[in-house]
């Protein structure tokens, strides 16, 4: 499974934000990946985020358990 991750800057509320989400990397609508951190404060803090949670998925694809999207985690919920 190839992943990839993804970090957008925004505005928010009148300052500046920063997203970051995680996706399969041959998925090309961005609508549902498998992880996401929204309302970042800085770029580093994103990337930061998604590095840890890439590592934990790493894991868990190496232990044979597929990530779930958001989507299906939050009907599971």
């Amino acid at each position: 499974m190839k992943l990839k991750v993804r970090v957008v800057h925004y505005h928010c509320q009148g300052r500046d934000c920063w997203y970051a989400d995680i996706d399969d990397a041959d998925d090309r609508q961005p609508d549902d990946p498998f992880w996401y951190a929204d309302g970042c404060r800085t770029q580093a803090e994103a990337l930061s985020r998604a590095c840890t949670e890439l590592a934990a998925l790493d894991q868990a694809l190496a232990a044979g358990t597929l990530p779930a999207r958001i989507s299906a985690q939050t009907a599971a919920a």
